[in-house]
């Protein structure tokens, strides 16, 4: 179910929405959407709309409705009672793809620490039963604790130990990157938006195994590797992070600042485009705002035009390399095929020459491309 308030990204064919969904392991069944000036304050989109949605849900079967928007705890609880299904939105959503997907301990410990946030919002008169009185002698809390109060409670606690956990790996972190600044590494970042080829764009440059798909979210934990450019005569840091998506929850965003803090801390931004797809230019400001947030729009960047072998044949590019204008400023372009290797050899020189450029006269021992070698 999508809403258009005449915003420029309404996803009017909810592509996108449906690919997250199958990427949750769901099937979606029916699309349907409405035009509204503004939200409706109990169920979103109106009563009438939502008699349509029960409507439509219940020929085809369906066991869950899903919105491409954030729903308020009360329209989500409204519109259960109304329709008579689950009803869950985007946020919560690419939560559960976030949950299934981690599997570093950092990772977790990530995800779960969005959830807890998540949940802790949804505690709100969500269920009557949590309104029941807890308290006297052997019950748990204390003299008249309702059970929502105890529940937030135990939430709030939990998010507390998790976000102590995080901090200790944040500090780990930290300790690795002082490492490579001592030993003057030039340090890349991928980042782009999600399903771009980030992964498979790292696995083609320092000839790794990181899990890469053709799915939203194939890959969630940083993975660090040494690229040896050979016109700089040096090896350089090249990490892979986590994409970005539109609305992306707020929580994730703070539970993953550790790992997105590599790249407010890199020296070269690789911003990684899907070039076949028709809406890069919204994907790119998405991925430009989330940089912001993050405290890395003053990173410098190389735009990495990727998926050139999909373009159609009159769309494909006369040059491999050009500039590009993101925010009105001039940043330099590749276009490559991570998966053809079309494009490679010309990212590499341009690499070699911005390492060079910012570290001149540091030239680290030559060793074969071939060895890659796990960063600390």
């Amino acid at each position: 179910m999508g809403v258009d308030f005449g915003l420029p990204h309404f996803d009017s064919a909810l592509e996108e929405l449906g690919l997250l969904a199958q990427t949750a392991g769901l099937q979606p069944v029916a699309r349907i959407t409405c035009k509204r000036k503004a939200p409706d304050a109990a169920l979103f989109v109106g009563s009438g709309k939502a008699d349509e949605i029960k409507w439509l849900a219940e020929q085809h079967g369906a066991l869950e409705v899903l919105f491409d928007q954030s729903l308020s705890p009360a329209q989500q609880r409204n519109l259960e009672r109304h329709i008579g299904l689950a009803v869950n939105d985007r946020t919560l959503l690419i939560l559960e793809i976030f949950a299934q997907r981690a599997r570093s301990h950092e990772g977790k410990l990530q995800v779960e620490l969005a959830r807890l946030q998540y949940l802790s919002t949804r505690l709100v008169r969500r269920w009557t039963h949590l309104e029941r009185q807890r308290g006297g002698i052997g019950g748990r809390g204390g003299p008249g604790e309702t059970q929502i109060e105890l529940d937030r409670r135990m939430i709030g606690d939990a998010i507390k130990r998790t976000r102590e956990r995080l901090e200790k790996v944040k500090r780990q972190r930290q300790t690795q990157r002082r490492q490579r600044a001592r030993r003057d590494t030039f340090t890349i970042s991928l980042v782009g938006y999600t399903n771009a080829g980030k992964s498979t764009l790292f696995n083609a440059l320092v000839k790794a195994r990181a899990y890469a798909a053709d799915q939203l979210f194939a890959t969630l934990d940083t993975t660090t590797r040494q690229l040896y450019l050979g016109e700089a005569g040096r090896s350089v840091s090249l990490s892979d992070t986590v994409g970005f998506i539109r609305d992306l929850p707020h929580g994730l965003i703070d539970a993953f600042q550790a790992t997105l803090q590599e790249a407010a801390d890199a020296d070269l931004l690789l911003h990684v485009v899907d070039a076949s797809n028709s809406d890069y230019p919204e994907q790119m400001a998405e991925v430009q705002r989330v940089l912001g947030e993050i405290g890395a729009s003053d990173v410098p960047q190389l735009l990495v035009f990727n998926k050139i072998d999909a373009m159609e044949a009159e769309r494909r590019p006369l040059h491999l390399t050009d500039m590009f204008d993101v925010d009105g400023v001039p940043v330099p372009r590749v276009f490559v095929s991570a998966r053809s290797g079309e494009g490679l050899p010309a990212l590499r020189s341009q690499l070699a020459g911005m390492a060079q450029a910012a570290m001149p006269g540091q030239v680290t021992p030559e060793y074969p491309a071939e060895s890659n070698e796990a960063a600390p």
